[in-house]
């Protein structure tokens, strides 16, 4: 079975919006735009060498489509000649205007289209950018790992990757590493249902029983 990957950048606070430059995705005013560009060194190059080497499809939203699309074939590294072949899946509702190559929209049921594409011979589906299908996904389950870069700063405004409407879930964390500008790379697996706990006394004071009764 193909995979679902969804791998972003996010600030400590969630923020994913316009990490690659100013004039990304300045939306709402986002006036922190390219974000990302002084923490790569070598070892997020390497990291991102290592994603984009093995086979995969792009999976994506009309959004970051439009952004890739306006950008990547025009362009001449060594990125540009994995991304412009490659097959890219895109949610929209605007199908005709799908300009770039190898490109195909998922057509009015995205959820039951990639149910299929899950299930037929081919590579990994890669997810960049993209948060509102990746918010999608997670709610039907259709999301299998999750690799984030997490950059050491707080923006205090834009999209985020998780909003107030996330679907609760559980992952494990199955890769770490950090680059010599405090990025850490982070790579996590669906890890079944949210278990709950209390780390409270089993006999709560007088004080405690109040407390509650005033929270309710």
């Amino acid at each position: 079975m193909r995979k679902i990957i969804a791998a972003t950048f996010v600030s400590l606070d969630g923020v994913m919006q316009a990490p690659g430059g100013p004039e990304e995705d300045p939306v709402g005013g986002f006036e922190f735009g390219g974000w990302t560009f002084h923490y790569f060194d070598e070892v997020a190059g390497t990291a991102m060498e290592e994603l984009f080497s093995k086979p995969f499809a792009l999976l994506l939203g009309r959004r970051t489509y439009d952004i890739f699309a306006a950008y990547w074939p025009y362009q001449k590294e060594s990125i540009a000649d994995v991304f412009n072949p490659t097959t890219k899946y895109v949610a929209t509702h605007r199908p005709n205007s799908l300009t770039w190559e190898n490109t195909q929209s998922l057509g009015p049921d995205i959820v039951a289209r990639l149910k299929e594409i899950k299930q037929e011979d081919g590579p990994d589906l890669l997810i960049q950018g993209s948060g509102d299908l990746i918010q999608t996904l997670l709610a039907n389950g259709l999301i299998d790992e999750i690799r984030l870069m997490i950059f050491p700063l707080l923006l205090g405004k834009g999209k985020r990757l998780f909003g107030d409407n996330a679907v609760p879930a559980a992952f494990k964390l199955v890769k770490s590493q950090a680059t010599t500008t405090g990025v850490i790379m982070a790579t996590y697996e669906r890890g079944g249902e949210i278990r709950t706990g209390s780390f409270a006394q089993q006999e709560p004071s007088e004080a405690e029983l109040e407390r509650r009764r005033t929270w309710k």
